[in-house]
């Protein structure tokens, strides 16, 4: 068996003395690993850094096997991710996300938003929203996703500012005011991608994102966030008062 496709590095650890077990996620054979002779040497090392791209050839004698990638680099990026901690956090985060799909499932249309975020994660103002919409992306792609486009109780589309923590769909301003209390808030920006939302409006982004992929993903495997997402929320709401 072997292939040849352009990968981002998600993990990477030790395997013996020098060598790596790579995980990347490529854009047509999705969430793969494979071992990197050396991959732990001085000229390997930098090149398998969380967030780079790289050319990888992956071979094994059956495709059950772990495998072994041959590989190059293509865009070294995770150097830019040291001069704004959001990114240094961000870049460990959306890995960790991507970590959440099952191994060896395509996701190519995932694959090219999680590139063009790494691309652009050091401008707070661009990437707060967009890694937002990811993690709401990600739901979809595990088949949780929200119900965003009409309200679940009179089936309006206009004026949709909650979204019901039971059933994941939206709510009309008027219909969920009498239970305003218990239900999540739904930015604009969350269903139209346009704009640029206000702190409150990102605080409210992750809190609903955060809330159905604890709920639905992480806590039936047993599994809570990562720090990394805290402190990533934590470094954007220090930098995007700078930089706005």
């Amino acid at each position: 068996m072997q292939w040849t496709d352009e990968g981002i590095v998600i993990g990477v650890r030790r395997h013996g003395e020098a060598s790596a077990i790579l995980e990347l996620m490529t854009r047509e054979h999705g969430r793969h690993l494979g071992m990197v002779r050396g991959g732990f040497g001085t000229r390997m090392k930098p090149i398998l850094q969380t967030g780079n791209s790289v050319s990888a050839s992956w071979r094994a004698r059956l495709d059950e096997h772990l495998g072994n990638y041959t590989v190059e680099p293509m865009r070294q990026r995770a150097s830019n991710f040291f001069g704004a901690s959001h990114a240094i956090y961000g870049v460990t985060h959306l890995a960790a996300l991507m970590r959440l799909l099952p191994e060896r499932d395509p996701h190519e249309g995932l694959f090219n938003i999680f590139e063009q975020i790494l691309d652009r994660l050091e401008d707070a103002v661009w990437a707060a929203p967009m890694v937002a919409r990811f993690e709401l992306q990600i739901l979809s792609e595990l088949g949780f996703g929200l119900d965003l486009e009409q309200c679940a109780a009179t089936g309006e589309t206009g004026d949709l500012i909650y979204v019901s923590p039971k059933s994941g769909r939206a709510v009309s301003r008027s219909a969920g005011a009498p239970y305003a209390d218990r239900m999540l808030r739904l930015p604009a920006f969350m269903r139209d991608g346009e704009g640029e939302p206000s702190g409150r409006d990102l605080d409210d982004g992750f809190a609903l994102t955060g809330f159905f992929l604890s709920r639905h993903v992480l806590e039936p495997r047993g599994q809570v966030f990562a720090e990394e997402r805290m402190h990533f929320l934590a470094a954007l709401n220090r930098a995007l008062p700078q930089v706005a």
